[in-house]
This record gives structure tokens, C-alpha cells and sequence, in this order.
């Protein structure tokens, strides 16, 4: 049973919006012949990362934002598939929120970028981050609880794990995938935060 403070973190939103019908539909079809959360969760981490396509590794529009459009559409940048994935978890009573790192860029004239992942609570084991962003030479992700696999590790000056759990996207994320229609615009302006007083290296 879900304590008190995870609640927040089994809602839908209107970005996470578990509650569209094409969600919903997906959702009982991923949790069929599934007798544990951890295995709903695994089969959930590897549609997302496998079957959705990162919108600019594959250069493909549109730019998404729900989890129902990313879900219609095939595609979306990291932070649309970690608001597909935590629709799909949610559904399924298990608690989803949604992390980010702060890394290096070097493209575009941009310092840094926000990358968008998940964290899944699943008993006995606590939070666990799993990055469904999808694979790509060098970059390994896979869900093997308690022991996090994730592509991107935090290293150059500047960059940081942000420590927060956010049940909803930050608003720089939502803006970002609202403002622009192309996946050329918005990756020339990846969101980014100020981390300076904590984490910066």
C-alpha cells in the first residue's frame, strides 16, 4: 500500500495524463501477464526506451509534451518519454516521479542542458532511477533494481544530479516543448537551471 507522501506521485496531470483513453489502453496491455510491480515497471522502462523514438537521435517531429502525444505520436525528447513513461507507471498504482541531470553541452553555444529521467518507488527497494531516454553507441541503460544503469554520468565542472523527485516537469521543460514546433529549435534551446550552491563540481 502507498504511503501518505507518495500520493502525490500516483496523480495524473495534464502533462501525465494517464487518464486519456490511448494511455489508459496501453497501459492494461503492458500489465498483461504481469504478477508483480517490479515486472509491470521493467515491461513499462522498456517500451518507453525501445519503442519510442528519441525525437532527435532519429530526427523525427513532432515536438511532444503529453504523455498521450508521445504515446500517438512514437516520438519525444528525453523529458517526453519520462512523462510517457511515469503515465504508464502511475496507471498502474506505481508511484512515478520524474529527475533530471545537469550536463555538459558544447553545441549550439549552450553551456549545459537538463536531461529528463524517471525515479519508480518499488517496495523494498525505494526510489530507483531508470533513464528511458533509448539507447545509442556508448550509452547503456537498463532496469535492474536496486542497482541504478543509467547513460550519463555526472563528472565535468558545472554539471549535477538534481536531487528533487518532481511528481509534475518543471516549468522551464514544459516551456521549452510548448514554445517550439521543431526538434531543431528545441535543441538549440534545451532547458537549463541554475545549480549554483549545490551540486556544481
Amino acid at each position: 500500500m502507498c504511503t501518505t507522501h507518495l500520493s502525490r506521485y500516483l496523480e495524473p496531470s495534464s502533462v501525465i495524463d494517464f487518464d486519456h483513453p490511448v494511455v489508459a489502453r496501453k497501459t492494461r496491455e503492458l500489465a498483461v501477464g504481469c504478477t508483480t510491480d517490479r515486472e509491470i515497471a521493467e515491461r513499462c522502462f522498456l517500451f518507453v526506451r525501445d519503442q519510442i523514438l528519441h525525437s532527435w537521435d532519429h530526427k523525427k517531429n513532432p515536438v511532444t509534451l503529453t504523455a498521450s502525444d508521445v504515446l500517438r505520436h512514437g516520438t519525444g525528447f528525453c523529458y517526453a518519454k519520462s512523462h510517457l513513461l511515469a503515465a504508464l507507471l502511475r496507471a498502474n498504482g506505481i508511484p512515478a516521479g520524474l529527475c533530471y541531470q545537469r550536463l555538459v553541452s558544447g553545441e549550439f553555444g549552450q553551456p549545459f542542458f537538463l536531461h529528463g529521467l524517471n525515479a519508480v518507488w518499488l517496495e523494498g527497494c525505494g526510489w530507483y532511477r531508470a533513464d528511458a531516454r533509448g539507447l545509442k553507441p556508448g550509452h547503456d541503460a537498463s532496469f535492474t533494481p536496486p542497482v541504478e544503469m543509467l547513460p550519463y554520468t555526472v563528472r565535468a565542472p558545472g554539471e549535477a544530479e538534481l536531487p528533487e523527485i518532481w511528481y509534475e516537469p518543471l516549468p522551464g521543460v514544459v516551456s521549452v516543448l510548448t514554445r517550439y514546433n521543431d526538434i531543431e529549435d528545441v535543441r538549440r534551446n534545451l532547458p537549463d537551471i541554475e545549480v549554483a550552491g549545490f551540486g556544481d563540481r
